[in-house]
């Protein structure tokens, strides 16, 4: 690995685009660095976890939404969009559209915290897209998605994008074109232009995550993916991207992030060095927000320890300072604390989510949302009492460089009314790789199967399962194995009024 300088260069210095961010990623995905059998196995287990929740997402109106969309896009050899017969094909932005937000919308796929956050996941559906529209084989996908995994991991490492209150897709479009460009074996000038475009066009506002949160936090990756698949399109036909997008006097860096005199170092692999950042990465056990699963995961010991849940006083989780402001009290979002608030703000309240948890001992991606259930008096009491706090010990943990010494969990003391008190602490998920039962193969499997077991058929599950383990050696034209068929009835749309 390398640590690359990054700075604003005011335009008079006329910065080379050898030294800028862009063209070293743009180096990095235009090599020819072998594949690491680990990364390639896990490859496999994202695709297989994206399927999982996209599947079981495909009811829901935001998912329909954009499903819809897509099907009014209709392309010979094009991509597939999930749920449709495979031999339907679509343009690949509007695949990518489609699938993106269906992988996004319950809040279940992988994750990485460092610096910022992200969903690496979400680089998987724009990447597919492509390679089936460009008629590639495995070997192609499992490249350009190691390489979007690796970018997206190093960014997300080297540049903050929360402090500003930048949405984390601005990582994403960038990631995404790097990973359509190794997919496609493009020159690295081609590349660089693309990640450029990219980033231009995805920058936008945590608002998405903010307040009364919408169905747009599931559009947005989706978007960025949509977008950066454009800006690589254009860039193939010879168009060129505001630049330098990065380092300029009028850059992201100067203007949106932390200013003409910020100085940022982002870890990228040397030329021709195996990307591994994908094996850094970690997926949920949980239906929501990546910092409340290790909570979930304690609130759950808990619920066995606590006869009576109503002699609770109140409780405390004293945690990172990412936890407390993002989904905790730090946050300072009312909507955090109303029982008719959207599931997109449940599932950012870790208040909500550990009452929950702690009274049913367990957690469920549909049950644990239901209006009746987050308008239960006795929740709602619960609720009510928990409050977060920052522990600079947990936000030190959750900075750390050392993957095997990060931790996103915290500590809980439970006030009992009789005085008495109970205090335990997580570092992190039970899914976690550092974790009391880490994600395998059969775990991936065995969401799948539990989260699409009333959508598709025993035979449909089984024949994805073993096609996309094989997926090293899927020939050109074979892609589209990678599609589900769901059994559900394909309704006339629900749209009346819509452009599309």
């Amino acid at each position: 690995m390398r640590n690359i300088k990054v700075r604003v260069h005011k335009s008079s210095a006329n910065l080379k685009k050898e030294d800028q961010l862009a063209w070293k990623i743009a180096e990095i995905a235009s090599d020819k660095a072998p594949l690491n059998e680990e990364a390639v196995d896990m490859v496999i287990n994202r695709i297989i976890d994206n399927a999982s929740v996209a599947i079981a997402s495909f009811q829901r109106r935001p998912v329909i939404s954009a499903r819809e969309m897509a099907l009014t896009h209709p392309r010979e050899n094009g991509a597939t969009v999930f749920g449709i017969d495979s031999n339907k094909k679509f343009h690949c932005e509007w695949a990518a559209w489609a699938n993106g937000t269906a992988v996004r919308e319950l809040d279940f796929h992988d994750t990485f915290l460092a610096a910022d956050y992200s969903h690496p996941g979400d680089n998987i559906s724009p990447i597919l897209a492509v390679a089936q529209q460009k008629n590639l084989n495995g070997i192609d996908l499992i490249k350009g998605i190691i390489t979007g995994y690796e970018v997206q991991v190093d960014l997300v490492k080297g540049i903050c994008l929360h402090e500003h209150k930048i949405d984390h897709i601005a990582h994403l479009g960038p990631s995404v074109a790097a990973g359509i460009g190794s997919l496609l074996n493009l020159d690295t000038e081609t590349i660089y232009q693309s990640i450029q475009q990219a980033l231009h066009t995805t920058v936008s506002t945590r608002q998405s995550r903010k307040g009364e949160i919408s169905s747009w936090k599931a559009f947005a990756p989706a978007h960025a993916g949509k977008l950066a698949i454009e800006a690589v399109d254009r860039a193939m036909r010879g168009e060129g991207a505001p630049s330098p997008i990065y380092e300029g006097e009028d850059s992201v860096i100067a203007y949106v992030l932390s200013g003409p005199k910020a100085k940022y170092t982002v870890p990228l692999p040397k030329v021709n060095e195996e990307k591994k950042a994908i094996l850094e990465t970690y997926t949920k056990e949980h239906s929501a927000e990546y910092q409340s699963q290790a909570l979930i995961d304690l609130a759950r010991r808990l619920n066995k320890k606590i006869k009576n849940i109503s002699n609770i006083k109140k409780i405390e989780i004293h945690t990172s300072h990412h936890t407390h402001n993002v989904i905790g009290t730090g946050a300072n979002d009312p909507q955090k604390m109303d029982p008719n608030a959207s599931r997109e703000t449940l599932d950012h309240s870790i208040m909500y989510i550990f009452a929950v948890a702690l009274e049913d001992g367990k957690w469920h991606h549909i049950d644990s949302y239901t209006p009746e259930r987050s308008n239960k008096k006795s929740t709602v009491d619960l609720w009510r009492k928990i409050k977060t706090f920052e522990d600079k010990k947990w936000t030190k943990k959750y900075h750390d460089p050392n993957p095997n010494k990060k931790c996103f969990g915290g500590r809980v003391i439970i006030k009992m009314k009789d005085g008495s008190k109970i205090a335990e602490e997580i570092s992190v998920a039970d899914a976690h790789p550092n974790g009391k039962n880490p994600f395998k193969r059969k775990d991936y499997i065995n969401k799948f199967k539990t989260l699409t077991k009333y959508i598709i058929d025993e035979e449909e599950s089984n024949r994805f399962l073993n096609d996309v383990q094989n997926l090293r050696n899927m020939a050109k034209s074979e892609l589209h194995k990678l599609n589900i068929k769901v059994k559900l009835d394909q309704k006339n749309s629900i749209f009346k009024k819509a452009i599309f």
